[in-house]
């Protein structure tokens, strides 16, 4: 079988060339277990974000069902999963702040129809021209405000008025309600952490998450634990997906979404592209990196016409994907399926979940991103080190953006320096 290398350039999903190949039911037996083994990270991690975006869980399901599918459907990589990332809890959460829903919806079909021209026009390969740097930098910053966003859901902390979106002033309020402090909820909060990381150490192939968020709800319930959960604050989650809706548009409205929807762009692009890069590595394929885009801005107007948040591809999913045995796409589209079943079946089950137990979830989820060995690594070279902590320093105190922006800016400061260092020096 050819690893793809020579129709990389096609607009054709990964799909649609894996049945051309043939595709018999071992295959499908295989995409079965891959996609319900996913499914099962998926769950409580997809609600998970939605809460921390500011937003209620069901549409962190909504996300990863239909915009599951249409990445494994139309993508442009056998083994990417798509769905809700924490990439993006930043910028969601800011945005649903500002904008409210139906501005967040507006955004996310936005970034969609970028996402969708950048692939179109071929422009997939401008984005892996970020510098390395550049991109732990921001990765880094993100957890950093992903890891500050959950303390008062792990704490059960009862603040004195709405949670600042900016790290610093967020932190000072957390601080001043540091006497609130519910125990239990820390308890519960800090044992998830505790289970998934030992659970990753010492049974990788058990589905720590989902372990430690039911021992969790077990816990809170028969225990009576006095912990906020998913049913008192949400009210549960629905049986099903809505029907297909999407916001009135504005020029007004578009206009001042358009900033937010550029940095949902550019992160989505970054992930997905940077997530079917290591789906490379791990199987020896190679992606089509424009069709990938393509889906995944298809993906993000599926999924906001649905009441979900931003898609993308996602790491950890793509990568358990792969381990789990996938041969296909379809192992992608059964994850979304079985994610669907649940909600049809077994959601009011979800309204016991305590909200400590997915803050736990998200703090692994920022350890996780952190890359410290790569950024320790980074900073023993200054220039590296100066765009690295650029990048990171203002992605923590301003916003994702502006630390892309400074981050670029400064590294390219320092290529046409050495360029005209060696121009001068030639003999």
């Amino acid at each position: 079988m050819a690893d793809g290398t020579t129709t990389s350039h096609l607009y054709r999903p990964k799909l649609a060339t894996t049945l051309s190949e043939g595709y018999d039911l071992r295959d499908l037996r295989s995409d079965a277990m891959a996609g319900l083994t996913v499914a099962i990270l998926a769950l409580p991690l997809s609600m998970a974000i939605a809460v921390a975006s500011g937003v209620s869980p069901d549409r962190g399901l909504y996300t990863a069902i239909i915009g599951g599918f249409l990445v494994s459907a139309l993508g442009g990589s056998r083994y990417q999963i798509g769905g809700p990332a924490g990439a993006f809890i930043v910028l969601v959460s800011a945005t649903v702040a500002k904008f409210g829903i139906d501005g967040l919806i507006l955004t996310v079909v936005l970034s969609g129809v970028m996402l969708t021209l950048v692939g179109a026009l071929r422009l997939g390969s401008l984005i892996r021209h970020i510098p390395h740097a550049v991109t732990v930098g921001f990765t880094a910053g993100i957890a950093v405000t992903i890891f500050a966003s959950q303390i008062k859901d792990l704490a059960g902390l009862k603040l004195a008025g709405a949670e600042p979106g900016a790290v610093l002033p967020k932190l000072a309020a957390l601080g001043q309600a540091a006497p609130t402090a519910n125990l239990f909820a820390l308890a519960l909060g800090v044992a998830v952490a505790a289970v998934i990381l030992g659970m990753r150490a010492w049974r990788p192939a058990w589905p720590g998450m989902l372990v430690a968020v039911v021992a969790a709800t077990l816990a809170a319930t028969f225990l009576h634990l006095p912990v906020e959960t998913i049913g008192s604050r949400f009210g549960g989650i629905p049986h099903g997906l809505p029907a297909p809706h999407l916001p009135a548009v504005s020029w007004p409205l578009l206009a001042a979404v358009f900033p937010a929807a550029l940095s949902f762009t550019l992160l989505g692009g970054l992930e997905s592209l940077l997530s079917a890069k290591v789906a490379d590595s791990m199987t020896g394929r190679v992606h089509r990196s424009n069709m990938e885009l393509v889906a995944q801005g298809l993906a993000n107007i599926g999924s906001a016409a649905f009441g979900g948040i931003s898609v993308t591809g996602t790491i950890a999913r793509t990568a358990t994907n792969i381990r789990a045995g996938a041969r296909s796409p379809v192992a992608g589209i059964l994850h979304a399926a079985f994610i669907l079943a649940f909600m049809l079946v077994a959601a009011p089950l979800a309204s016991y979940i305590p909200l400590a137990a997915l803050a736990g979830i998200l703090v692994v989820v920022a350890w996780n991103m952190a890359e410290r060995k790569e950024f320790a690594s980074l900073l023993t070279n200054w220039r590296a080190g100066a765009v690295l902590l650029a990048t990171f320093g203002l992605t923590v105190l301003h916003d994702l953006m502006a630390g892309i922006i400074a981050g670029c800016g400064l590294a390219l400061l320092f290529w046409a320096a050495s360029r005209v260092r060696r121009k001068f020096m030639r003999p």
